[in-house]
């Protein structure tokens, strides 16, 4: 079991250095400092906001694992385990390749459509229920990133005991989180947005190595531990 959540934490370590979540609080930040809006309701804009991303990411691990839970039960076959390595190996690649634009500051490679959607958002978010809103489309926005490292969590959960699964889906959605809570705790704190942008700008590539690594070791990892390891226990037992 230790080595059950050994797995989903370091997942959910990988979920945590992807950035779109905290480019988007950063954004919400600076547009209510510009508009010189009074800490209290700074600190109500961005708390709404981190909250709507960890309800969408706990929301969405759940139902990730219950669609598991149907397809497979708790004996997970060496081909979908295959198939999670695979998209682990192959995203970290990609996160190397092309995971920053080659721009200065901080701006993702996503759709562009989605990311004028969220600048727009971001502009007009006045009140706490449309920064939650705002939190809850930010986890989907990132998607394409924070897939593999959930898939691979949620595979590893339904094979816990219910009780476990539940204590699982808990750690992972705070871990994942551990970035945006920071700058968060930054921002309420009184430091200056542009000291963390800055900080930001300096270690994306860092953050991009991290993230890309990060995700081929666990793939590697996984691939050895269930694909190769089953498939040598079946192939024994002839």
């Amino acid at each position: 079991m230790i080595h059950s959540f050994a797995i989903i934490a370091f997942a959910a370590l990988i979920h945590a250095s992807f950035q779109l979540s905290v480019s988007v609080l950063t954004l919400l930040s600076g547009h209510a400092i510009g508009s010189k809006a009074k800490h209290a309701k700074l600190l109500r804009l961005t708390n709404a906001y981190s909250f709507g991303v960890a309800l969408m990411t706990l929301l969405l691990l759940s139902f990730i694992a219950f669609v598991l839970q149907l397809m497979f039960g708790s004996a997970i076959p060496p081909l979908a385990w295959a198939a999670g390595t695979g998209l682990l190996i192959g995203l970290g690649i990609a996160v190397w390749a092309f995971y920053y634009r080659r721009t200065p500051g901080t701006s993702l490679w996503i759709p562009r459509g989605m990311a004028r959607y969220l600048s727009d958002r971001t502009k007009r978010t006045k009140s706490s229920a449309e920064a939650f809103s705002l939190g809850l489309s930010s986890v989907f926005a990132e998607l394409i990133f924070i897939f593999a490292p959930m898939a691979i969590s949620a595979l590893v959960m339904v094979q816990l005991a219910p009780m476990w699964q539940l204590a699982a889906i808990l750690m992972y959605t705070v871990i994942s989180l551990a970035s945006l809570l920071l700058i968060n705790g930054l921002i309420g704190s009184g430091h200056k947005l542009s000291s963390i942008q800055k900080w930001r700008e300096s270690n994306k590539r860092f953050l991009q190595f991290a993230a890309g690594s990060g995700l081929l070791i666990l793939g590697l990892y996984l691939y050895v531990d269930k694909v190769v390891a089953m498939s040598a226990a079946v192939v024994g037992t002839f």
